[in-house]
């Protein structure tokens, strides 16, 4: 009985001894990763930043985003060899803007009438075949992976002292804009000219640039450009630009599934922020707004405009089997919005 006893308490407290013993855990580094986007701090409020913040605080530790604007560590022009190399962990920007090798590149940013409304874009891209092409595209290419793409704002000109009221006013204007819109542009005139982001203000007030080409009438007035310029052209090239997110293949392979899944839910979140914040802004400033004064090229003027974007769009689809690819998407979306009529268009 008294062995029994003794077996019984030395059990128990053995039991007590491992349950009170201390659990040594290594607490594992946080993941670090340094993202840069192709906006400036101004604008990087509203197109990024909410979603880093949200990120990092959902990651619980497990993951950390530094994020660096415009310009901050390599320049926007250099963001797709700097991403590939592994000086940074990931991208925000256009394909063209970024200087992508891809051959799909010249559809970032802000492709001629491609789009009608921003919310045109995502359904280009989950709809109609994009998503795919995309992806095909950047699995030809060793040290990127291409995460998605998302809609901002339509590209509208705006100008400091010249008024854009026919055609024939771009001739000569030297504007800061989006490469491949810019490239379609010039046909009537227009300079395009690159200058860093945060030097655009600037360039503006010397005379070195005589306007933007670059955005619509949110972005003009959040980053400072609507209290510089004195007319906007209500004309649009496009409806939406078309921005994605990268990240450094070996990067990206090191994060564990569960935060490449948020990540890319962040993004989603990251997309709906923009699409109401970008939609309200555009037609509260064009009614609202008081810094602009508004012009506009008579209908039959800027269909001329329309009928050449078709043949720059033929050009593009000549370079690559991809290409064709996407410029016939485009056409097949285009129709099918047309016989749709209102509310996916209206004329």
């Amino acid at each position: 009985m008294t062995s029994r006893r003794k077996f019984l308490t030395t059990a128990t407290m053995g039991g007590a001894a491992a349950l009170a013993a201390p659990s040594v855990v290594k607490a594992q580094a946080p993941i670090k990763w340094r993202l840069q986007t192709y906006s400036g701090a101004p604008l990087g409020a509203h197109v990024i930043k909410p979603q880093i913040e949200a990120f990092n605080i959902a990651a619980n530790g497990e993951m950390e985003i530094e994020l660096f604007y415009a310009d901050q560590l390599v320049p926007t022009g250099e963001l797709f060899r700097a991403l590939q190399n592994g000086t940074l962990d990931a991208v925000q920007s256009d394909d063209a803007t970024m200087a992508s090798p891809a051959d799909i590149s010249d559809f970032g940013g802000y492709f001629p009438f491609s789009s009608r409304y921003s919310l045109d874009l995502p359904v280009l891209f989950n709809r109609y075949g994009l998503n795919e092409i995309w992806q095909e595209a950047y699995d030809d290419i060793e040290g990127v992976e291409w995460l998605g793409a998302g809609a901002w704002d339509p590209l509208h000109i705006f100008t400091t002292n010249k008024k854009i009221e026919k055609l024939e006013d771009m001739a000569g204007l030297r504007v800061f804009g989006v490469p491949t819109a810019g490239r379609f542009l010039s046909r009537y005139g227009m300079i395009p000219v690159t200058v860093p982001w945060e030097d655009v203000e600037v360039a503006l007030q010397t005379g070195e640039l005589d306007g933007v080409a670059w955005c619509g009438f949110t972005e003009a007035y959040e980053v400072g450009w609507a209290d510089i310029c004195k007319y906007a052209l209500l004309n649009n090239v496009t409806g939406a630009w078309c921005g994605s997110y990268f990240a450094n293949s070996d990067s990206w392979a090191k994060v564990p599934p569960h935060l490449q899944e948020l990540f890319k839910m962040s993004m989603d979140q990251s997309h709906y922020y923009r699409q109401v914040w970008y939609w309200g802004g555009e037609a509260d400033l064009r009614v609202n707004g008081d810094k602009l004064e508004l012009t506009t090229i008579p209908a039959e003027e800027w269909d001329t405009v329309v009928g050449d974007a078709a043949g720059f769009w033929d050009e593009l689809a000549s370079r690559n089997e991809r290409s064709a690819r996407v410029i016939e998407i485009f056409k097949k979306y285009r129709d099918t919005m047309e016989k749709a009529g209102v509310p996916y268009r209206y004329s």
